[in-house]
């Protein structure tokens, strides 16, 4: 197997949940990201940080690396 081939069947091993035993008792990313999301509502109501400022797209034009997507 090539070095090539080799990162392939690392990558898919990966992104299939096989590198690592999984355990069942943890809990899903959604709920994860729903109490970081609660803590950091919290901490911006004490005060402790501040709310992060919205940002504006890098420019108004879309950009097309290939070419326009107008026929």
């Amino acid at each position: 197997m090539n070095t090539k081939a080799l990162r392939q069947k690392i990558l898919d091993l990966a992104i299939h949940g096989k590198l690592v035993p999984q355990d069942p008792n943890d809990e899903p990313a959604s709920v994860l990201l729903e109490r970081i999301r609660a803590e950091k509502e919290r901490l911006i109501k004490e005060g402790k940080i501040k709310k992060p400022k919205k940002s504006k797209a890098a420019c108004d034009k879309p950009h097309y690396p290939f070419g326009s997507s107008k026929g």
